[in-house]
């Protein structure tokens, strides 16, 4: 029998990649789907809608809500993971350009929770589920901003699932590894390059490349998100894939100098 009344869901950063598989995974599974990006506008053919806002602007992130509201009544599961990357040495980007990440990655998180939050408190029930990465665990030489971006989003995740567990809702977190979209490959460079930094940051590309290319498919993620959104007793974290349970395992168990040895190897510095 066909539901007449599902849970509806909120999707940002949906185009493409793990936003577009999560989005076609929830509706696979009976949610009523709005996927965001900065250039649809339209309904998709393939189960979900696709509407337009910037997760930077509060404008347009606050007219999305009112969208999905008038057109389905309510929001049950808001995932956030509209995000941008950024290779290279730390030094090598303005504070400006680390602000932009910021306010994506991390402020426009933000942005659309509290947008949804009325909604979802009103209701006395809701879910937010929070894109993270591996790189919100462990230390990530020529991805700094990156990272510190990711550890952000879980510290803040947290924290704020502790906030609103009285009101019926639940905050958690997926954490990635490499995985095989356009985003992996598609990381910004600095805006501020220094030559010192040329060779480990060539080398540091082709190794995302090539570690994407073989990576999870955007689908194992979807999986685990649709696990964590539908799980009555959340997790906190919820690790996508075999690598990132692998880098959670050794990270909590591994002694620190001897994970540093080993990171640092992989990374292609000097031990």
């Amino acid at each position: 029998m066909k539901n007449t009344n599902p849970a509806v869901a909120l999707v940002t950063g949906a185009s493409t990649g793990i936003g577009y598989a999560t989005a076609k995974a929830l509706q696979k599974a009976g949610y009523r789907v709005f996927g965001t990006s900065r250039g649809a506008t339209t309904a998709r053919t393939d189960g979900f809608t696709m509407l337009n806002c910037d997760v930077t602007d509060d404008s347009s992130v606050a007219e999305l809500v009112e969208q999905v509201l008038a057109a389905a009544g309510r929001i049950d599961l808001l995932v956030n993971n509209a995000g941008v990357g950024l290779i290279g040495g730390a030094e090598e980007s303005s504070i400006a350009q680390a602000q932009a990440l910021f306010d994506v990655n991390v402020f426009g998180t933000m942005r659309v929770t509290n947008a949804v939050l009325p909604t979802m408190r009103q209701q006395g029930a809701g879910r937010i589920v929070n894109m993270s990465s591996v790189m919100g665990l462990i230390p990530a030489p020529y991805n700094a901003i990156y990272s510190a971006s990711k550890h952000a989003i879980e510290g803040y995740s947290e924290s704020l699932d502790h906030e609103l567990r009285t009101f019926g809702i639940r905050v958690t977190l997926v954490e990635p590894s490499y995985t095989d979209t356009p985003f992996e490959v598609n990381k910004s460079t600095p805006d501020q390059p220094l030559s010192i930094y040329d060779a480990a940051r060539k080398q540091n590309v082709a190794f995302m490349i090539k570690s994407c290319e073989k990576g999870d498919p955007p689908e194992v993620v979807a999986e685990t998100v649709l696990k964590a959104a539908s799980a009555a007793t959340p997790d906190r974290r919820y690790p996508a894939g075999k690598m990132a349970r692998q880098v959670r395992m050794l990270r909590r168990f591994v002694p620190e100098a001897a994970f540093d040895k080993s990171l640092r190897k992989q990374a292609g510095l000097p031990v």
